[in-house]
């Protein structure tokens, strides 16, 4: 597996990248944003997953994960940053990245965190979804509602995915989390919360009825 590394650190990008080549992973590293971007662009498949430093000389890894994911690139996006702030991961998955380690951070975790990210289910799935106006194509990656596409971000696609794979089942905010996102938020977070809104909000004036609320619970989609 081929994991890029984009840290200006450069003592901790070679840690990290020796540690990784013991594992067995093929690593490539750069320490400038705007060359990391060109390079994500140019091989969008050749990666298995993104090790990106939040502050970086040129293009900072905030500005890099939002253009990828505008550009529609899928491959996992591990944020490696020396702020630990709860509104600073809640903005960086909004945008798109997959994952966040704070500054200082064991290798094993972080070894850990790549491992989850690059698993990919084994099992057979319908690529396509139908529930009353809703259809969600997974392949694609495109969703209509009553026949007019929506625009989502990553993560409002994977949580559509998941409750449209699971219809009229009262599913808890902890297992929704737990399928969206590697870490572990608060209890008291409203990251899945914003996401619902959001998601909701583009769905038109029917997406309160189509994802409700279980008190107590977490949230259902009415199929």
């Amino acid at each position: 597996m081929r994991i890029l590394i984009v840290e200006d650190e450069i003592k901790l990008a070679e840690a990290v990248a020796e540690g990784l080549k013991k594992q067995g992973f093929t690593v490539d590293h750069l320490a400038e944003g705007d060359a990391a971007f060109t390079r994500i662009m140019l091989y969008r498949n050749e990666y298995d997953a993104i090790v990106l430093d939040l502050m970086l000389p040129g293009m900072d890894g905030r500005e890099i994960c939002q253009k990828i994911r505008a550009e529609g690139v899928t491959t996992p996006v591990l944020i490696l940053s020396a702020r630990g702030e709860m509104d600073d991961k809640v903005d960086l998955l909004q945008i798109g990245a997959d994952d966040y380690l704070v500054k200082p951070f064991s290798f094993d975790e972080l070894v850990a965190r790549l491992k989850a990210l690059m698993r990919r289910p084994t099992e057979m799935v319908q690529s396509v979804l139908t529930i009353g106006d809703i259809t969600l194509d997974s392949t694609s990656r495109e969703v209509t509602c009553a026949g007019k596409p929506i625009v989502l971000t990553l993560k409002e696609f994977a949580l559509l995915e998941y409750l449209m794979r699971n219809p009229n089942k009262a599913l808890g905010r902890d297992d929704i989390m737990d399928h969206l996102w590697d870490f572990n938020f608060s209890s008291f977070s409203n990251v899945l919360d914003v996401h619902v809104k959001n998601l909701r909000k583009k769905l038109g004036r029917d997406g309160n009825a189509i994802i409700t609320t279980v008190r107590g619970i977490g949230y259902r989609f009415n199929g």
